[in-house]
């Protein structure tokens, strides 16, 4: 599930139990969003970049998990600029930055059979009417799609390129969306194959 973006380690974060880390991440997340400071937004990037030096992660990894989502951060970037000014823009811009790198070393962090355990053990004190196995399963078959349809748009450009046209956004989305929805049939009729309503 995540074998895509786990990078395989022995820091005390590899380590930690799954359902800490992803109540950290809750925990952390919802501090950032309530942070509405400067001083809070710097002690979050401290903690972030704390984060990815204990677990032995290069600069790089971060920087690519940011990466497919800079388009829409300089959209944000530009619409708040408009609306509020310089300021307030980068605040916004870094609080969502944050909240991805801090999601990005979860999953960095974690392997897919982990994660899936961690929100299991979570469940756990859920009455028995709701569906723990399947919300697991669902949380994981989304996250598994987040290296799929990155490494679907990779092909999908490298074939546009080829005919010469990176530049036509049709011509890149059109193959995308049809990949990956075929890619969700195929992975549908699996599940139904072994029986798992």
């Amino acid at each position: 599930m995540l074998s895509d973006l786990y990078i395989p380690g022995d820091s005390p974060v590899h380590r930690a139990r799954p359902l800490v880390k992803i109540l950290a991440l809750v925990v952390f997340c919802t501090g950032v969003f309530l942070v509405d400071h400067w001083a809070g937004i710097a002690l979050a990037a401290l903690l972030v970049a704390a984060g990815f030096a204990l677990a032995g992660l290069h600069p790089r990894h971060g920087f690519a998990a940011l990466r497919p989502a800079l388009w829409i951060l300089a959209a944000i970037f530009a619409v708040q600029l408009w609306l509020t000014g310089p300021a307030l823009a980068a605040f916004v811009i870094l609080r969502f930055a944050l909240l991805i790198l801090a999601a990005s070393l979860v999953t960095l962090t974690t392997t897919a059979g982990e994660f899936v355990a961690g929100i299991e053990a979570g469940l756990k004190p859920a009455p028995d009417w709701v569906p723990k196995a399947r919300i697991a399963l669902a949380i994981s078959l989304s996250l598994r799609f987040i290296p799929l349809v990155r490494s679907v748009l990779d092909e999908v450009r490298e074939a546009q390129r080829a005919r010469g046209l990176e530049r036509n956004l049709t011509a890149l989305l059109v193959p995308l969306v049809v990949r990956t929805l075929k890619q969700a049939d195929e992975t549908a009729e699996a599940i139904q194959a072994r029986s798992f309503d």
